[in-house]
């Protein structure tokens, strides 16, 4: 990564910082390297199993045209975190899957970090990339259907995720994962409390 690249990734990720002079010294010069970033305003992290999220970034990167956003993966919880535009309504649905916005926190390191437990698959690149929602729900469907045919379990055809049936415990090792938007048209929209 070229120090200007560097540089500028360092000042967008530390933005989500509280303070983002101590996180960018932290990166720099700190003794673990890692800070806190908030979720939901710049960004949200949809946090997907490691099996399955390896399979996703890798078909994301593969993709012509598409400039993938950021993804971190975290190898001690075994999960991967894809960095998506924040949609306070969306609602992700399938096992294993969460979704971290407004109030919640994740650990980051460096921007250039590309290496230890916890580590970017896909670094920021300072410009603002974010994974597209609709793309990243196309790759998690893909992929959860070949993990599952791969596996000799039932829905490996594609059917679980095209019908939207959530799978749990044994069944599915993977997710049936999809993407639901909760506001409608014709309801209006109440933001959720938070106390």
């Amino acid at each position: 990564m070229a120090l200007t690249q560097w540089t500028r990734s360092m000042e967008w990720l530390a933005a989500a910082s509280e303070d983002p002079r101590a996180c960018k010294e932290e990166w720099q010069n700190g003794s673990t390297g890692v800070t806190l970033l908030a979720a939901g305003r710049f960004w949200d992290v949809l946090v997907v199993p490691e099996e399955l999220g390896l399979r996703v970034a890798e078909l994301l990167e593969e993709l012509p045209l598409l400039n993938p956003g950021p993804c971190l993966l975290d190898t001690r919880r075994r999960h991967v975190g894809f960095l998506l535009p924040p949609e306070p309504y969306a609602v992700w649905i399938g096992t294993g899957l969460r979704l971290l916005g407004r109030g919640t926190w994740i650990a980051a390191p460096a921007p250039h970090c590309r290496w230890g437990a916890l580590r970017w698959i896909v670094p920021p690149d300072g410009t603002g990339t974010l994974t597209m929602p609709e793309v990243l729900e196309v790759a998690l469907q893909r992929c959860a259907s070949e993990l599952s045919r791969l596996q000799g379990l039932p829905g490996g055809d594609g059917s679980h995720v095209s019908a939207g049936r959530r799978l749990t415990g044994d069944q599915s090792p993977a997710v049936a994962p999809r993407r639901r938007p909760t506001r409608r048209a014709d309801r209006p929209v109440v933001p959720a409390r938070s106390d």
